[in-house]
């Protein structure tokens, strides 16, 4: 018996040899490596995904910013009067500044209503995967859009192109201006870039705009705004883009005489780009009854004049200004012209050569005058003086410097078809 329960005691005691089954179910290091080693590499991908999810969400945002900032900087370029090339160098420039990453770029711009008009940025962006590598090797392109729009502002009918004349609008004397819905713009940034003196001097208008300052009296009228809006931004030229004749084709023409346009059945020369004009040297009086045709006149020279008794008349005319010639409506001559509404030159109805910087123009004596159109002289002055009367047409002036002084009066409305617009805004809708 003792032998037997010896027996038991040793089997007891010995270790049990275990199969390859149960091996492998009571050894759990082995089971967690296992699991490690397919778990984390997900682990590891999904916390990597995370992140990068993260930082093309800041970079979508960066890319926003960049197509806000860009959009409403190609908008304010826009009212300025710049072109579709300069409108894009403008949007590429500030959006690499807040650093757009040079890509796919668009700007477009499209009427929007009440004459409002609205500017899109478009930006695209392709970066290289990071992470994500692992799922897919294709790279990752990113989109912006902004819309930023301009409206408002005020047609205005006088428009001093100087940057920096004292008085570069100036309003004196006994005279008396009345400017049916439109406004004055002095683009001077002198202290008195917009002047007013003396106490019989007398304007009504919309609202007055200049870059500098206002010196004002008791005769402003204002009937759009409380008093003048000064330190704005400079109104474009709205003629800027529009070419003169070229100087060495002008002389080519032949100098005709008043005789010549007498006879009612004359004929226009051709320039050397096949523009019809009658070039007149050393300047034209016009001193009996004239009808002009429809074309462009050239004065090479000299002054233009029209003296009492005369008439002066004719529709889709344009007076081109070079060599120093300048306009003299003296005495009591009767003018009744009008611009183009079509053509290179359309809506110029005087049209003073750049080149000729200082010229002075003048309307005075007790000359009856209609004018419609355009007296577009940027590098000349203008004066109304005297007792002119200049009324009945809607008259825009667009010169370096504009005065109206004597006993001069003025009565003029925003063209309808070549409107000069100021103090819009800007601002991003989307």
């Amino acid at each position: 018996m003792s032998e037997r329960n010896d027996a038991i005691t040793a089997e007891r005691q010995m270790p049990r040899r275990r199969t390859g089954a149960s091996r492998f179910i009571k050894d759990e290091g082995g089971t967690v490596a296992l699991i490690a080693a397919i778990a984390f590499p997900v682990l590891v991908g999904a916390m990597g995904l995370g992140a990068e999810t993260g930082y093309w969400f800041l970079e979508r945002r960066k890319l926003q910013h960049a197509a806000d900032v860009s959009a409403h900087a190609a908008a304010v370029r826009f009212r300025a009067g710049d072109q579709q090339a300069m409108l894009e160098t403008t949007a590429r420039r500030i959006a690499s500044a807040s650093g757009y990453t040079p890509g796919s770029l668009a700007v477009g711009t499209q009427q929007g209503l009440g004459g409002s008009t609205k500017l899109t940025v478009e930006l695209t962006e392709t970066h290289p995967r990071l992470f994500s590598s692992v799922f897919d090797d294709g790279p990752v392109t990113m989109k912006a859009r902004a819309v930023a729009e301009i409206k408002g502002g005020s047609k205005a009918c006088v428009l001093a192109l100087s940057n920096s004349a004292s008085g570069a609008v100036t309003v004196t004397g006994s005279t008396e201006v009345r400017l049916s819905g439109c406004s004055v713009i002095s683009n001077s940034s002198a202290v008195d870039a917009f002047l007013m003196k003396n106490g019989s001097a007398m304007m009504s208008t919309d609202c007055v705009y200049t870059v500098g300052e206002a010196v004002t009296t008791t005769g402003l009228t204002l009937t759009g705004c409380s008093e003048p809006i000064e330190r704005v931004s400079p109104t474009a030229d709205p003629f800027a883009s529009v070419a003169e004749p070229e100087k060495l084709h002008i002389q080519q023409l032949p100098c005709r005489t008043l005789a010549y346009v007498s006879n009612s059945t004359y004929t226009f020369d051709l320039l050397a780009d096949g523009t019809e004009a009658i070039r007149f040297c050393g300047g034209l009086q016009i001193q009996n009854t004239i009808t002009l045709k429809p074309g462009l006149y050239i004065i090479d020279g000299g002054d233009f004049t029209v003296t009492a008794g005369a008439k002066l008349s004719g529709e889709g005319v344009t007076l081109f200004f070079t060599n120093g010639a300048a306009a003299k409506l003296l005495g009591n001559g009767d003018i009744d012209l009008s611009a183009p509404t079509s053509g290179p030159f359309a809506g110029l109805l005087f049209f003073g050569s750049r080149h000729d910087t200082g010229v002075l123009h003048q309307v005075t004596g007790n000359s009856e005058s209609t004018l419609e159109g355009n007296l577009y002289l940027p590098s000349g002055r203008i004066d109304f003086t005297g007792n002119s009367t200049v009324s009945g047409g809607c008259t825009q002036i667009v010169a370096d410097q504009v005065t109206f002084t004597g006993n001069s009066t003025m009565e003029t409305c925003a063209s309808p078809t070549d409107e000069i617009v100021v103090g819009r805004t800007v601002s991003l809708i989307e």
